[in-house]
């Protein structure tokens, strides 16, 4: 639906939506289940697998054997990996130092992230249970490798609601390009992510179809009003249509969009300081540093869940050169949402969590087949990688779980997807048993039939 305020000051579109605000919404604020920690979650994915072994958890034996052909760590458990001939170490592409008083252990490429070591918890034994990019984002999404399931955003949308009424529940900022990771499934489809943009000019729109400067708003909403009335009348007939249902909410939310919408992807009123903490203006990172400066505003205004996508992390080779890229467009300005949420207060109950589809390996991918290893990449590894959590009720400064020697196998602090899932849903005060919707015949949850609140990183 096309929509936006012509000419008109604001206390008259305010007029015009008040009615429709003040209907009975899917998305109005709901009770959790117990006393919530978080209010919100902002969910940075980095797409294609950031290297765990370059940026977070070393291995001391993968470095000492760097460049000398080893027996496979996977096992004999008949595994193939694809474009892995040889299993070569492969240290770090760069060192790997404590920070802060914790000690966490980061990357001299995360220089800004390294500053805000203490606000972080570091889970380095997180598994997944697909080693391809589609199925593996998708459950890192959805919680399933191949349904098109509730998202993450849209549960929460369901069993929360949204704080602000104007808003959509759910934004997701450069989304992943399978509309099932920001999709509702099965819940009513209002529950559905925003797709929302970074404009390159002032007159790229950020929401796509927000406005339409040939009508004014008197005579949207008389459209609206007149497809609203022929809508319902055919809900009426069919008694239960979620597509039809998810038309007529996503109308309305549209149409009060226009009030609340435009200001927050309006950058401009931050000062300088703040532009710069994020990277704004910086050629590297200025697309990301926006990306997450809105995101801020967004939750700030009352948006349940945002996620912002940064892609560009899928290293199979030359990843001595390319990764450093990579945490250039990225570091600072996630290192700079986490700061200015604290600076505001925000922290203390809005979950961050950073995270990639999967990891990838200790061991070279020798794509060319030659040496110098300093060309070689590395492989998918869901078997374990390292996500990283900040802000209401997770420990800071804690690192949890292990892997063995080689960064393989989890020997501690296990974390599966869906005890992830359950543990964000835990914060923000729902039961991730109880959080189901009936669906074929049974009750569907976003953890399935799995998942435990991981006790050991609540604060």
């Amino acid at each position: 639906m096309q929509s936006a305020a012509c000419g008109m000051g604001s206390l008259a579109l305010s007029d015009l939506i008040a009615s429709s605000a003040n209907a009975a919404s899917p998305l109005a604020r709901r009770a959790p289940h117990f006393s919530a920690r978080a209010k919100r979650v902002i969910f940075v994915f980095l797409a294609g697998g950031p290297s765990q072994g370059d940026l977070f958890a070393p291995k001391p034996e993968i470095s000492k054997l760097h460049g000398k052909p080893i027996e496979s760590p996977v096992g004999d458990d008949g595994q193939l990996r694809v474009g892995v001939s040889q299993f070569l170490p492969m240290a770090p592409v760069a060192p790997v130092r404590p920070r802060g008083d914790s000690g966490m252990m980061l990357s001299d490429l995360l220089p800004n992230l390294s500053n805000v070591a203490d606000e972080l918890c570091m889970l380095r034994a997180v598994v997944s249970d697909n080693k391809a990019h589609a199925p593996a984002t998708l459950q890192f999404h959805t919680g399933h490798i191949a349904e098109a399931r509730p998202s993450m955003g849209a549960w929460m949308s369901y069993g929360l609601g949204t704080e602000n009424r104007n808003l959509p529940s759910y934004i997701t900022i450069h989304p992943p390009r399978d509309g099932r990771t920001y999709g509702s499934g099965f819940l009513p489809a209002i529950h559905q992510g925003t797709p929302l943009r970074v404009p390159q000019n002032a007159e790229e729109p950020a929401i796509a179809d927000l406005r339409d400067d040939g009508s004014t708003t008197e005579a949207q909403r008389r459209r609206l009003d007149f497809l609203q009335k022929v809508n319902r009348r055919l809900l009426d007939r069919l008694q239960t249509d979620a597509q039809m249902e998810g038309i007529i909410e996503s109308f309305e939310l549209a149409f009060r969009m226009q009030a609340k919408a435009p200001g927050l992807v309006d950058l401009s009123s931050e000062s300088k300081a703040t532009q710069e903490m994020y990277g704004i203006g910086t050629p590297s990172c200025d697309s990301n540093a926006k990306a997450c400066l809105m995101a801020r505003r967004m939750s700030e205004a009352g948006v349940r869940f945002v996620q912002v996508t940064m892609g560009g992390w899928d290293h199979h080779g030359n990843i001595r050169s390319s990764l450093p890229a990579s945490c250039a467009s990225s570091e600072k300005p996630i290192a700079g949402l986490i700061a200015d949420l604290k600076q505001r207060g925000m922290l203390k109950d809005t979950l961050v969590m950073i995270s990639g589809e999967f990891g990838r390996t200790y061991w070279s991918q020798d794509l060319s087949g030659t040496n110098p290893i300093a060309k070689h990449g590395r492989e998918h590894q869901q078997e374990s990688f390292c996500t990283l959590l900040a802000g209401a009720g997770v420990k800071a400064g804690l690192v949890h779980g292990e892997t063995d020697d080689f960064g393989f196998q989890p020997i501690d602090g296990r974390v599966h997807l869906h005890d992830l899932h359950a543990t964000i849903l835990h914060l923000l005060g729902l039961d991730h048993e109880r959080l189901t919707y009936p669906h074929h015949g049974r009750d569907y949850r976003l953890t399935d039939v799995y998942g435990r609140v991981v006790d050991e990183i609540l604060a």
